[in-house]
């Protein structure tokens, strides 16, 4: 998936914090349902509520919001274009959606050692420091790689 409002497999709960932080109504982002295996979830924040529409994907590819009976459903080739066409007002959500939000590509929290550096005879403090710094490099090209179009 590579929309950038789309956070992968977080939790409801995640959702409605990163939402809640937000706090702006119209913003949204897209996740993976956690009830319906290959379904997608529009999470959009409104008055301090998450209104969470399922996506799903028909056998011929098109995207659709989950109806409920008797609305006709509406479909779409792509998701960039669902989510344009919910962007305009009165589409049947809780609100318009306004902005997205979208995915970090780091880690929420810093990278800790288990145990402080301590210099001897087999390792000196700028080595470890080298070492720390690749590493942390490492962690970032593999973010990067995974969940975002940049590069380093």
């Amino acid at each position: 998936m590579d929309h950038p409002a789309y956070h992968g497999p977080i939790s409801k709960q995640r959702c409605e914090e990163l939402l809640g932080k937000k706090g702006r109504d119209g913003t949204y982002l897209i996740r993976d349902s956690g009830t319906i295996q290959g379904a997608l979830c529009l999470c959009v924040y409104k008055k301090k509520v998450v209104y969470t529409y399922r996506i799903l994907q028909t056998h011929t590819g098109n995207f659709t919001l989950q109806a409920s009976t008797g609305v006709e459903e509406k479909f779409f080739k792509t998701l960039k274009e669902l989510i344009r066409h919910y962007k305009k007002k009165n589409q049947g959500l809780a609100t318009h959606l306004c902005r997205s939000l979208k995915r970090k590509t780091l880690p929420d929290q810093p990278l800790q050692r288990a145990e402080p550096v301590v210099p001897n005879e087999d390792n000196d403090y700028e080595s470890e420091c080298r070492l720390l710094q690749y590493k942390r490099l490492a962690i970032m090209r593999h973010y990067q790689c995974h969940y975002s179009d940049k590069t380093l």
